[in-house]
């Protein structure tokens, strides 16, 4: 038990998937120094893995809409027709499948490290806030451009 302690504090343990639905930190998608290695692969993961999951459920029509009066709709028929014919098949996608689930044991290495590292005083610039001047914001085509 204080082994396992140990090794956990000095990073040698497996860190703990988090309960429930697999959900990216408030702070994502910070790069804190000291979690460069561990950064890139959820990066590459999320890049790769989830998005192909991801596209996959838009195109039979088992995403969920991020509005709640929008209607999910297959962009692929035949996809949607392979997915409904043989439900079973593990290579489809399934209806509430979460994309992130793909990336969970690097996303928990992930938040393991962040955790540690945005404590650092090196990393706290990484968690401000900051204000653009009005003079850099995106104000739209202009009217002299519209004419």
């Amino acid at each position: 038990m204080v082994w396992g302690s140990i090794k956990n504090a000095i990073g040698l343990g497996e860190p703990e998937l988090p309960e429930g639905p697999t959900k990216l930190p408030s702070y994502f998608p910070v790069e804190p120094k000291g979690c460069e290695k561990h950064s890139q692969k959820l990066f590459n993961c999320l890049a790769n893995e989830a998005t192909t999951k991801a596209r996959d459920m838009e195109r039979a029509g088992l995403h969920k809409s991020y509005f709640a009066d929008v209607k999910a709709k297959a962009t692929d028929e035949t996809a949607a027709a392979a997915v409904s014919e043989d439900p079973t098949n593990p290579d489809f996608p399934k209806q509430g499948d979460n994309p992130l689930d793909e990336c969970r044991t690097f996303l928990a290495y992930y938040q393991r490290c962040c955790d540690r590292q945005l404590k650092k005083r090196k990393n706290f610039i990484l968690l401000d806030h900051v204000r653009v001047q009005d003079e850099y914001r995106y104000k739209g085509p202009s009217v002299e451009e519209a004419k």
